[in-house]
């Protein structure tokens, strides 16, 4: 896979995850489904996360996983999946939440994300199926828990 992640940490919160560590859960991610891939990837705080979420979700609060696929005309055939933007604040709070290791739900949030990416979601029950699927199964192979079990 040929996998470039522009890294921006405009958050304050301490210890994020390394720029290989990010490349390892977005390549797990797209394994099988894209060859070559472009993704930028922004940890924000929560004011900037809740500005981006009211925004574009009409939702008066930070979140932790933004996706913004890239709108690109099929004839330009660039890599260019577009941006994630995490809220370090609120993956944190959510792993100890959760009873989590923080780095497994950092993982979580990436692929999550990615999977938006490339067109999943979960709107309808059987999308919400289908993409946690393949968010276990793609944990699974980076020897993370299944998050969708309680603690």
């Amino acid at each position: 896979m040929n996998l470039t992640i522009d890294l921006q940490n405009a958050s304050s919160a301490s210890a994020p995850p390394s720029l290989s560590d990010f490349e390892r859960w977005v390549g797990a991610a797209l394994i099988g489904r894209r060859d070559e891939a472009e993704v930028s990837i922004r940890l924000v705080d929560e004011e900037e996360s809740a500005t981006l979420n009211a925004r574009y979700r009409q939702k008066d609060k930070p979140t932790n996983v933004l996706s913004f696929p890239a709108d690109l005309p099929a004839e330009l055939e660039l890599p260019l999946l577009g941006d994630l933007v995490i809220c370090s604040g609120v993956v944190q709070r959510e792993a100890s939440e959760q009873g989590k290791p923080e780095t497994a739900h950092w993982a979580h949030m990436v692929i999550h994300g990615t999977l938006h990416l490339i067109g999943y979601d979960h709107i309808e029950d059987t999308d919400a199926e289908l993409m946690e699927g393949l968010e276990i199964s793609i944990l699974e192979t980076l020897e993370f828990p299944n998050p969708y079990l309680a603690n």
